[in-house]
This record gives C-alpha cells, sequence and structure tokens, in this order.
C-alpha cells in the first residue's frame, strides 16, 4: 500500500469548508496586505507561546532574518549555532554578513550540545542561535546561562517546534526572540510560505514589526533598511482554521511515536531519544538504521515514503566553505548525517499503514 511521508490531502479534506471560506473572506474583504486576519493571528500564536508579542512574516527564512537585522546584528559579528540543521539557519546568519560559529551536536538529541557553546564565545560573539529540531527543544537552560554572562541575544530558531516545551516552557518564549515556521509540512502548516517571531520585548517588537515593512513608519518614512517581510492575510486566514486542531494533530503525532517506539523496540533501529525535560510535537520522526541508503531503495520500492533530514552539515556545504571547516571537525554532526532517517508521522495514519511502514523497516534491519 502506498503510504506517502507526509499527506497534506488528507489533512485538507477535513477542513476544505472552513479554509475555502475563509480565504473567500479575505477576496471578498479586498484587504490584501495586513489587516485583522493577520493580527488575529499574531494575538492567538503570541497566546498560545506563552508571549506578549508575535509579528507575522512571509517565511520561517524571513523571521530568523528579520530578527538578525533588528537586532543589529551583521559583518564582523558571530553567531554561534548548529551545524546539523536546515540551511535557512546557517543562511540568514551569513546574508546579514556576520559569521556562523558551528559547535557540535547532542548526540541523543541531536540539538546543539550547550557543554561545547562557552568554548566557542569569543569577544565578537553577538548571539546563539539553537535550533529546536524535529520537533524538541534545545537545552536552554545552560544556553541561557552563558547568554546571560556574556551578554548575548538568543534566537531560538523553532520553525519546527511550536508549542513544544522545555521544563513546561514553550517554544520561543524563552530567548529573546522565537522564529516559526508555517510552511504546509510543518505541524502547523499554511497553503504557502508564511512565518511568526514572538517575543517579550515589546522595543523589539515594535523593530521587528517596521523592519518587516521595508523599514517603513509612517508609511514612506523609512527608519530602518528593512525588507518585504509582510505574512500574506490569505496565510493568516488558512491558519486561523488550523490553529485550534494543532494540539490535538500534535497528541496524534506523539500516539504514533509511541507506537512506532513500541513496534521498534529489541530492534536495530535507533528510535527518537525525547529528553525527560521535553515535550515534543513530532514533527519528523528521526530514525538511525545502518545501511541506510538500501533502506530507502526498499521503502520506496514499497511505496513508503521517507527523507533525509540532513544529509550534509552545513559545515561541509559548499557554499559555506569560505568559514574554512573540513570533515571531521563535528563528528557527532557527521555521523548522524550519515544514518538518519525520516519515515511518516503525519496524524491521519492508520494502524494499518504504520504496520506497514513498521514491519518493513524491521524486516530489513532483522
Amino acid at each position: 500500500m502506498p503510504v506517502p511521508l507526509l499527506d497534506l490531502k488528507a489533512q485538507y479534506a477535513t477542513l476544505r469548508k472552513e479554509i475555502m471560506a475563509a480565504v473567500s473572506e479575505v477576496l471578498e474583504s479586498q484587504c490584501c496586505i495586513g489587516g485583522p486576519k493577520v493580527a488575529e493571528l499574531e494575538a492567538k500564536i503570541a497566546a498560545i507561546s506563552d508571549c506578549k508579542f508575535a509579528v507575522g512574516v512571509s517565511s520561517g527564512t524571513d523571521a530568523l532574518l528579520n530578527s538578525l537585522m533588528s537586532l543589529e546584528i551583521g559583518a564582523g559579528d558571530e553567531v554561534i549555532t548548529t551545524p546539523f540543521t536546515f540551511f535557512a539557519t546557517i543562511g540568514c546568519i551569513a546574508r546579514v554578513s556576520a559569521k556562523p560559529v558551528f559547535v557540535d551536536i547532542d548526540p541523543l538529541t541531536y540539538n546543539i550540545n550547550p557543554k561545547l557553546i562557552a568554548a566557542a564565545v569569543t569577544k565578537k560573539t553577538r548571539a546563539i542561535m539553537p535550533v529546536h529540531l524535529f520537533g524538541q527543544m534545545a537545552d536552554m537552560d545552560p544556553i541561557m546561562d552563558i547568554a546571560k554572562k556574556h551578554k548575548l541575544t538568543v534566537i531560538e530558531d523553532a520553525a519546527q517546534s511550536i508549542t513544544s516545551t522545555y521544563k513546561g516552557k514553550k517554544a520561543g518564549s524563552i530567548g529573546t526572540v522565537g522564529c516559526f515556521s508555517f510552511f504546509p509540512s510543518k505541524n502547523l502548516g499554511g497553503i504557502g510560505d508564511g512565518g511568526m517571531i514572538v517575543t517579550n520585548d515589546k522595543q523589539l517588537y515594535d523593530r521587528l514589526s517596521i523592519m518587516r515593512n521595508h523599514g517603513s513608519s509612517p508609511k514612506y518614512y523609512h527608519k530602518y533598511i528593512g525588507g518585504n517581510f509582510r505574512l500574506d492575510p490569505i496565510q493568516a486566514a488558512a491558519l486561523l482554521v488550523k490553529l485550534p486542531h494543532l494540539d490535538k494533530w500534535s497528541q496524534a503525532r506523539r500516539r504514533n511515536a509511541a507506537y512506532y517506539d513500541r513496534k521498534f523496540a529489541g530492534t536495530a533501529v535507533k528510535t527518537p531519544y525525547i529528553s525527560p525535560d521535553c515535550v515534543s510535537i513530532y514533527n519528523q520522526y528521526v530514525i538511525r538504521v545502518q545501511k541506510r541508503d538500501e533502506l530507502i531503495k526498499l521503502l520506496k520500492d514499497k511505496n513508503i515514503g521517507c527523507e533525509i533530514y540532513y544529509p550534509v552539515p552545513m559545515h561541509l556545504q559548499e557554499c559555506f566553505n569560505y568559514l574554512g571547516y573540513k570533515k571531521g571537525d563535528f563528528p557527532e554532526a557527521e555521523k548522524v548525517a550519515n544514518d538518519v532517517l525520516a519515515i511518516p508521522i503525519y496524524p491521519e495514519l492508520t494502524d494499518e499503514m504504520k504496520d506497514y511502514v513498521a514491519e518493513t523497516i524491521v524486516s530489513f534491519v532483522g
């Protein structure tokens, strides 16, 4: 039976009428930039993230970029982060002409290893950018301790982890800012690109809001050199339809993860490790296996979707050669990149589909 890595049509089928009505409402209003839908979504995302303020932006990437620009991080500055992440994390640092400084990952959670951060701090360090990977938050207490000691800002890349928690605290609420993505594959996915920045800093919120609109306030008077980072109201309307279902969908992903955990117990499949301090939303369910590429071929032959997140760590990407890193510099990230594999975890999976996926993998690993 075919089991895609993600089936967006299955989710859409249950919400089609509501989404079409919400989109139609925006079109009928012809309020096509900003407006009440964006403001409503901002208020609701701030609330579920335990933050005072939220700024809707055009993508998760632009959430990171706007945050860096608004914090005036640029040429001559360094930002400490992880090499095991999506390109946008590092690309945005480079785009503001700052220098990404990598430290290796925790071999259990695959998030940045806080024990390695202090040694990477220099006089040029301005910020730490932890990534809450695959739906699980990074170990934030020691990160915040280092940031406080050295007077650094903390930008939480929470693109994959909206409503995840660490010691009861929501993703995005601990650092200086938190950045979310509404890319369609996320737990809260739009019908195109979209993102959100959350913060508890009023002054920073004001600047983020101005920066997303070409740095203009009022119109045609430019206080800063900003960008066009606005969230489309059609995206906001669709996301407002989906938002009430987010907790239910994340709970379903956790149930599916527990199902897989049981199926893979006692086998050679290494299942995701979730810290007891964290509640994950399982944006991905990532296993580790030997002979991964052979398993991928088998899964594809069986019509089972899978994906490698991520096959090449950022320090080994060609575009970052100028940073001077080489193979072997971050061994844990490199090991993980060689054998991780994401398998279907979306809420609409049936037990039959999960059994098919699990049994196919177990038959391969023995």
